[in-house]
C-alpha cells in the first residue's frame, strides 16, 4: 500500500476500495452522497461498493457524459434533501467533476459560472465545504487529484472551476475497478492520461517536479495502454495506466495547452456529446507538430521515450488502439470548427500552451485533425 501526500492524500492499491467506509468515517462523514452514472450502475460495481456499508449511502446516478450545471443542481438537491454530509465521486472524470461541483455548492451559492477560471472565480472559492473522496473507475482524467471541475454551465460553455480547495480530501485509487472497462473506453481514457503527460511536459512554466512526474507517467502509460486495451485483465498494465492517469493530473497543476483549449469547447457541443479523451487523442498529433518549433530539447526527450517522432508515434498509436480517424468521423462540421476556434481563445488552457495560438492557428489545428 502506498500512502502519498502530494497535492492531497492518495490511497493507491489493488483492493483499496474496501477502505472506503473507514476513510469516510475518518473524515467525519456519516451520510455520504455517491455521485456516479447509470452505466456504472448497470455493471453491478455500484451495488458491490454499496454492500461495503452497514447503512447504504444515497446514490445520484444521473451524471451525463459531459457534466452539466443542470445535473449538478439535481445532485445537490438530492444531497440537501437527504441530509448528506459528504460526497463520494465514483466513476470516470465526469462523475468526479460533477461531485466536485456539488461539493462546491455545499459552501457557495449558485450559479457555477461565477467560479470559473475565465471569470476570475478562484478568489470566490473557500474551503468551508464538505469532505469528498474521489474513486476513479477509469484511468484517464486524473480528476481524483485535480484542482479543477469542468462543467457545461447554464450558458452552454464548457468551463473549468479551478482552486486548491477543489482537490478531493482523499483520492482512493484501486486498479481492480478498471478491469471491466471495455477496450474502446480503455483506449479513450488512456489517451486522455497520455495527453496530460505530454501537454504538461511541453508547457512553458518552470516546474521540474511536475515535468519529472509527467515523464514518469508517459514512460508507464505509453507501453501499458496497448496491453490494457488488448487484455483488460492485465494487472500490471491496469496498475501502470491508473498511475499514469494519476501522475498526469499531479503534473498538470503546471498547466495544459492547445489540445485542451480545443477539446473543452468541442465537448460542449451538445448534439455530439463527444468523449473528452477521444478528442484529446485525435488532436494531439497536430498540436505536437504546432509546438515543436518552440519546445527545443523537450521534443528529443519525448522522441526517446516514445521511440520516434512524437506526432507520428501518437498518430500510429491512435490507429492501433481504435481511435477515430479524425474530427469529421466524429461528426464535427466546418461550422462547428469556426465557432470552436474562437471559443478556444477564451479557454483557461489557451494561455499555458508553449506557443500562443491565434484563432487562425486553432482553425488550422482543427482542420489538420479533421
Amino acid at each position: 500500500m502506498a500512502t502519498i501526500t502530494y497535492l492531497t492524500r492518495i490511497e493507491f492499491d489493488a483492493g483499496a476500495i474496501s477502505k472506503l467506509p473507514g476513510l469516510l468515517a475518518e473524515l467525519g462523514v456519516k451520510k455520504p452522497l455517491i455521485a456516479t452514472d447509470k452505466g456504472l450502475v448497470s455493471t453491478g460495481l455500484v451495488a458491490k461498493i454499496l454492500a461495503l456499508f452497514t447503512e447504504a449511502p444515497v446514490v445520484f446516478d444521473a451524471t451525463p457524459a459531459n457534466p452539466t450545471e443542470e445535473a449538478v443542481m439535481q445532485a445537490f438537491s438530492l444531497y440537501q434533501q437527504s441530509g448528506c454530509d459528504g460526497i463520494v465521486g465514483l466513476g470516470g472524470g465526469s462523475s468526479l467533476d460533477l461531485a466536485k461541483a456539488v461539493r462546491l455548492l455545499t459552501g457557495h451559492p449558485a450559479p457555477l459560472a461565477q467560479y470559473t477560471a475565465v471569470e476570475g472565480g478562484a478568489q470566490k472559492i473557500h474551503g468551508r465545504i464538505c469532505p469528498m473522496i474521489a474513486v476513479p473507475t477509469t484511468s484517464g482524467t486524473g480528476s481524483e487529484v485535480g484542482r479543477a471541475s469542468v462543467i457545461i454551465t447554464a450558458e452552454g460553455r464548457k468551463l473549468g472551476i479551478l482552486s486548491g480547495y477543489m482537490l478531493p480530501s482523499i483520492a482512493l485509487c484501486d486498479p481492480e475497478l478498471t478491469y471491466g472497462l471495455p477496450p474502446f473506453l480503455t483506449a479513450a481514457t488512456g489517451m486522455d492520461a497520455l495527453s496530460h503527460c505530454l501537454e504538461t511536459y511541453m508547457g512553458p512554466s518552470i516546474n521540474p517536479p511536475a515535468d519529472a512526474i509527467a515523464l514518469d507517467g508517459l514512460k508507464r502509460g505509453f507501453p501499458a495502454i496497448r496491453k490494457a486495451v488488448a487484455n483488460g485483465q492485465d494487472k500490471q498494465a491496469r496498475w501502470d495506466m491508473m498511475m499514469a492517469a494519476l501522475e498526469g493530473a499531479m503534473a498538470f497543476q503546471k498547466g495544459l495547452g492547445a489540445v485542451h483549449a480545443l477539446t473543452h469547447p468541442l465537448g460542449a457541443i451538445r448534439e455530439l456529446n463527444l468523449h473528452h479523451g477521444t478528442l484529446n487523442a485525435v488532436l494531439m498529433p497536430a498540436v505536437l507538430r504546432f509546438n515543436r518549433p518552440v519546445i527545443g530539447a523537450k521534443w528529443d526527450v519525448m522522441t526517446e521515450i516514445l521511440g520516434g517522432a512524437p506526432d507520428e508515434i501518437i498518430a500510429m498509436l491512435n490507429k492501433d488502439i481504435g481511435m477515430p480517424s479524425g474530427l469529421t468521423a466524429m461528426g464535427v462540421t466546418e461550422t462547428m470548427m469556426d465557432k470552436v476556434s474562437g471559443e478556444a481563445l477564451k479557454d483557461h488552457c489557451h494561455a499555458t500552451n508553449p506557443r500562443l495560438a491565434s484563432r487562425e492557428d486553432y482553425r488550422m489545428l482543427l482542420q489538420e485533425s479533421a
